[in-house]
């Protein structure tokens, strides 16, 4: 370190001798922001998660933490611990929960295409027409009538048992 003459301040040598103070801020913020996304995992989930144990054991410890100050608390003790974490640790983590993620997210994407599948049913009968050309071992007349019947409770505004079961049937089809 040398001194400017100029205004006698101290300058360092080497402007890239690290990260600056904010920089590091935004990475300990990211770490806790990954803690708590590794919190919210169901206890399966998280064991799959390649990590230490002890910082397994502090995000399983969270659910048990019910006052908001203690949450807050909690959640800075487990960036603290994400600090000492190296940077591939902390790349196996987030590729596997990205692979844990995908696959919910692959299941949604499922779920809304029954949805549709079943909505284009009670719409139009020749949604069930190219059904049963798809899969003919099905049970037609059960489609049938699931079909008459969710059109039934919905003009008379009745629960929609009838509905969730087309909804079934088309999940047991394998679609």
């Amino acid at each position: 370190m040398h001194v400017n003459e100029k205004n006698r301040t101290p300058k360092l040598e080497d402007p890239d001798d690290g990260p600056s103070k904010s920089e590091l801020k935004r990475q300990m913020t990211e770490r806790q922001k990954l803690a708590e996304v590794l919190a919210a995992l169901s206890s399966d989930a998280l064991q799959s998660i390649p990590m230490d144990e002890a910082i397994k054991d502090a995000i399983a410890e969270t659910p048990k933490i019910k006052s908001f100050e203690g949450i807050r608390r909690h959640k800075q003790y487990l960036g603290k611990l994400m600090r000492f974490l190296d940077e591939a640790e902390l790349e196996a983590i987030q590729k596997r929960l990205d692979a844990i993620q995908g696959v919910s997210k692959a299941e949604t994407a499922k779920l809304h295409l029954l949805e549709n599948y079943r909505d284009r049913l009670l719409a139009d009968d020749n949604a069930l027409t190219k059904l049963i050309e798809q899969f003919p071992d099905m049970d037609i007349q059960n489609m049938r009538t699931l079909i008459r019947n969710a059109r039934k409770e919905r003009e008379s505004n009745k629960p929609p048992k009838s509905y969730r079961e087309i909804f079934q049937a088309l999940k047991d089809l394998g679609l």
